[in-house]
């Protein structure tokens, strides 16, 4: 019954929290100065259209809900994405959003879920071994000053650093164009899987290098703040191997607050990972919500945002159905 109070205060959140996101993400992209058509008119242009027609313009208009009042835009947004459709990119036209999304979504949810799994496990290890030999881990207390500057380093500059150093400099990795070769064909081959895991190594690297330090420090730090504790003095007393007290009792503790701090972060990853999508050209959702910014493809803009707001707020919602299994006293 307790259990069951909490989930539905957290899953009441949830549904708040992406309401409100919502409705930001949908009237914050036409606050932006410019003509969302332009693109449009101007590949019509291109290829000779008559691009000054009234009733061609009055079509699009009224193809993509331009012709009504913003509101009336915003209730037809609720209401189609209920429906489950995003509607028509504007730049793109006639491809549904659906569509775009469905082929940039693997790219970033393969790098985020890899990275993140990765610099969080290690993070936390390393930061727990270190922080638990405290002055016994000799050179390894190097690490902390690492970790901090690696922290303190924005992904897209870590990128840049990166793509210098080992694509111009050394030439162990392609230039980044892209998830894959020009020319190569996505096939489930493995020539073209290791084709695509060295394109993405670089990207995946920039994201691992900059959350590992953070996961690093905040372990550590809680390690070393938990040796002095009674439980663990009583255990150390007791005889038991200090294997034991480190997993069982200090790690185990200091868990909860790591699994809190990556539910806070979380958001802060996944904006860290699309900014780096676009820095390699990884045709992943920061790169089309980058591409859909510049032409003011406000279809494709709502709805990578709403994926990424929806991805990022289940994804916390699930730590929080998490933490009760770790600690049960948080159910009362």
């Amino acid at each position: 019954m307790v259990y069951a109070r909490y989930f539905f205060t957290r899953l009441g959140g949830f549904f708040l929290t992406v309401f409100i996101a919502f409705t930001v993400a949908f009237f914050v992209p036409r606050l932006v100065p410019g003509n969302p058509l332009g693109s449009v008119f101007n590949n019509l242009a291109e290829v000779g259209g008559n691009v000054n027609a009234p009733e061609l313009i009055a079509e699009y208009e009224r193809i993509f809900g331009l012709d009504r009042p913003v509101f009336e835009q915003y209730v037809s947004f609720l209401r189609e994405f209920a429906r489950g459709n995003l509607g028509y990119s504007i730049s793109n036209f006639p491809s549904n959003v659906s569509d775009l999304i469905a082929q940039a979504l693997p790219w970033t949810i393969g790098l985020l879920t890899v990275t993140t799994i990765v610099s969080w496990v290690l993070g936390s290890i390393i930061g727990a071994v270190v922080g638990w030999m405290g002055k016994r881990a000799g050179v390894f207390r190097a690490i902390g000053p690492v970790a901090l500057i690696l922290y303190t380093t924005p992904y897209y500059i870590l990128a840049i650093i990166l793509i210098f150093l080992f694509v111009f400099q050394f030439d162990i990795f392609p230039i980044p164009r892209g998830a894959y070769s020009r020319g190569a064909t996505p096939a489930f081959t493995l020539e073209f899987i290791l084709d695509v895991v060295r394109h993405s190594l670089l990207p995946a690297l920039s994201i691992v290098l900059v959350s590992l330090g953070w996961w690093f420090l905040s372990m550590r730090s809680l390690i070393t703040s938990l040796r002095g504790e009674d439980y663990i003095l009583n255990a150390e007393a007791k005889g038991l191997r200090e294997r034991r007290i480190l997993w069982g009792y200090a790690f185990r503790n200091a868990l909860l607050p790591q699994m809190t701090g990556l539910a806070i972060s979380l958001g802060h990853i996944v904006g860290g990972a699309l900014v780096t999508e676009v820095v390699f050209a990884y045709p992943g959702i920061g790169w089309l919500i980058f591409n859909s910014i510049s032409s003011l493809d406000f279809p494709v803009i709502q709805g990578s945002v709403l994926i990424i707001i929806l991805s990022v707020a289940f994804a916390n919602f699930l730590l929080d159905l998490a933490y009760p299994l770790i600690d049960p006293r948080i159910r009362r």
